[in-house]
């Protein structure tokens, strides 16, 4: 499976629900940059490792945002680097707003595991 592959096979995972093998595909030492305007985000947002992506990131987004998915537009990749473009959908909670947010992953891969989750995110458009 080439790197681009793979990443298209965790966003399918992710949208199914198969949180187990989305983790899979992580290093053990994935560096993950999830955007400090995101609700759920404490500190500076950076997390180490499949573990504290789930607890920090995977586990909180249902207290904050009704039916979150992603919706992937594209996602292509060069060499080591393989990026994501597409939307953030959802209803925020202490709102009631329904949000498309505009968002853009980059993914860093090394031996067939993501070592690298870097994001941007229009995070006022989820917030307000």
């Amino acid at each position: 499976m080439n790197n681009t592959e793979l990443i298209k096979q965790a966003y399918s995972n992710f949208e199914t629900g198969n949180v187990e093998a989305v983790l899979n595909s992580f290093d053990p030492a994935i560096e993950w940059c999830e955007c400090k305007g995101m609700p759920f985000v404490k500190g500076d947002g950076i997390y180490i490792g499949p573990e504290a992506v789930l607890t920090n990131v995977f586990m909180p987004i249902p207290d904050y945002i009704d039916g979150f998915n992603i919706e992937v537009s594209e996602i292509f990749g060069v060499d080591d680097k393989v990026t994501m473009v597409g939307y953030y959908r959802g209803t925020n909670k202490a709102t009631g707003r329904s949000f498309k947010a505009n968002a853009v992953h980059v993914w860093t891969i090394k031996n067939e595991k993501a070592t690298r989750f870097f994001q941007a995110v229009d995070t006022v458009t989820i917030t307000s």
